[in-house]
């Protein structure tokens, strides 16, 4: 069993993820340690250790003498994001199709599930959130040390992105939204039958679909998320 502290540091990780994710905490917001750690009743020594976590993960950034902002989704951010996605995406599609497991497919069966209701109840911010889940699993089946933190910092961008595009009522993204899903299904399945090719394959056309969307809103920082895309 885990200690108490431990736990509340691990609830308070994934809480700050969550509103960071759900643009709850805007990119490039700094953080306020003392109005945080009242807000979730811990003490500064515990919530500066997990302020580190995340800096480590790239939710957060740090400035000298000035603490601790949540990474900023600014031009030079987006533009390397643009750059890498194609290129990590793809890998982790393939290493999955090669590593994969059936209880790793179970797993994205049961992500897949959710997200659909998601979709299905017009709920923009869990289906970006279960949209995030969905790849980072496929990054935890593809099993690579160097390229899972690499996959993990892109889907943060993505997923801030993205909560934008989910929470659109137009019937051109309803469209959008409704083709990501099905190519999730794809995906699973190319997974799942051991095929590499056929992943990479649909991990592209999948980033196409938002890659367009998404770039006709980059601009420098701070950048007004009036942005559309999914993955």
């Amino acid at each position: 069993m885990q200690p108490s502290g431990q736990h509340d540091k691990q609830d308070v990780a994934s809480s700050l993820r969550q509103q960071i994710l759900s643009l709850q905490i805007s990119p490039g917001q700094m953080l306020d340690e003392a109005e945080l750690a009242q807000a979730f009743g811990i003490s500064r020594t515990p919530l500066r250790e997990v302020i580190q976590r995340l800096g480590g993960e790239g939710y957060l950034v740090f400035r000298k003498n000035r603490g601790a902002k949540v990474a900023p989704m600014d031009l030079t951010t987006l533009r390397q994001f643009f750059q890498a996605a194609p290129m990590i995406y793809a890998a982790v599609a393939r290493l999955a199709a090669e590593n994969a497991t059936a209880s790793g497919i179970r797993s994205l069966k049961e992500i897949q599930k959710t997200y659909r209701a998601a979709i299905a109840a017009g709920d923009g911010n869990s289906s970006a959130l279960e949209n995030h889940r969905f790849h980072a699993e496929i990054g935890v089946m593809a099993a690579s040390a160097y390229l899972l933190p690499s996959l993990n910092r892109l889907l943060i961008d993505h997923t801030r992105i993205g909560q934008i595009f989910y929470r659109s009522n137009n019937s051109r993204d309803s469209d959008r939204i409704r083709k990501a899903a099905d190519q999730h299904d794809e995906l699973i399945a190319a997974i799942g039958s051991h095929s590499p090719a056929e992943a990479v394959e649909i991990t592209l056309r999948h980033w196409a679909l938002s890659r367009d969307q998404m770039e006709r809103f980059v601009q420098p920082d701070p950048l007004p998320f009036e942005i559309a895309g999914g993955f």
